[in-house]
């Protein structure tokens, strides 16, 4: 019986040692397991993330590169020759009470045109004619500051749409807008 006693007590330290070292080697394949469920998982994720961005920038890349094109087009101007030889405008506003108007214009041309700055130089007079026409048929209040930007936009569409042929005003300025009600 002692034998069997030490048997048996041999045979539960046995499974007590077989349950230590087979529980730490039940540890590592049970987080081994998790690892790499986190990973595939991780994977998964990211997958379907770059997917899901490929799908919806390729209905959204040209607008992209509208607004690289805007982005660009808005921060860089162009460089003009700029014509100053008109002569000063005086003259009177369209009013019941005229105002008196001094303008000086300089119209801005693609930089290195000599064909343009030779036709506005032949059209002088007639660009001088017009713009005393234009400034005549103004109210005092279509002159102020803020209304510069239509003013000019209107000069230059008229200029290049019914005095030049070939040569095209690409900017108007005025380097003097004098208006004094009377």
């Amino acid at each position: 019986m002692a034998d069997d006693n030490d048997i048996d007590e041999m045979g539960d330290e046995g499974e007590v040692a077989q349950k230590k070292s087979g529980g730490l080697k039940g540890i590592f394949p049970g987080m081994l397991k998790w690892i790499l469920i986190a990973l595939a998982a991780v994977i998964f994720v990211v997958t379907v993330v770059v997917v899901t961005v490929k799908i919806v920038s390729k209905g959204s890349s040209n607008k992209t590169e509208n607004f690289v094109v805007g982005q660009e087009w808005s921060t860089k101007r162009d460089i003009y020759d700029w014509y100053t030889s008109l002569d000063q405008i005086n003259t009177n506003t369209d009013e019941e009470h005229p105002s008196s108007v001094r303008v000086q214009v300089a119209l801005g041309y693609k930089q290195g045109e000599k064909a343009d700055a030779t036709e506005i130089t032949s059209r002088r007079i007639e660009i001088t004619d017009f713009l005393r026409r234009y400034f005549s048929e103004q109210t005092a209040e279509s002159l102020k500051p803020q209304n510069e930007e239509v003013l000019r936009l209107d000069i230059r569409d008229h200029i290049n749409d019914e005095i030049l042929d070939k040569a095209r005003v690409k900017d108007v300025r005025f380097t003097a807008l004098d208006v004094v009600q009377q």
